[in-house]
């Protein structure tokens, strides 16, 4: 039989720093799935207000486009300022 071996004080730190490193990926990992989720709601959401602006039979492809610069410029503006407040302080 083999003896059990005892984790030195080293190695405890070592293996509690790597749950806690697992925890935080996966937390993060599924705040990021719920993004996803949330951004593929508001597209419909967003597609299907342009629609009822821009019947499709209309202009679709002209519809998609203004909403591709608009959904750009939101986006843009709005990294930027969580760039700005969540950044690294200087």
């Amino acid at each position: 039989m083999e003896e059990t071996k005892k984790d030195t004080p080293e190695e405890k730190k070592r293996k509690a720093g790597l749950r806690k490193e697992v925890r935080e990926k996966t937390a993060g990992y599924i705040v990021t799935a719920l993004g996803l989720v949330a951004g593929l709601a508001w597209n419909d959401a967003i597609s299907s207000l342009i629609k009822s602006f821009f019947p499709p039979e209309q202009g679709d492809l002209i519809a998609k486009f203004i909403y591709a610069i608009i959904i750009t410029i939101v986006i843009v503006v709005a990294s930027s300022w969580f760039m700005r407040f969540f950044g690294p302080k200087e």
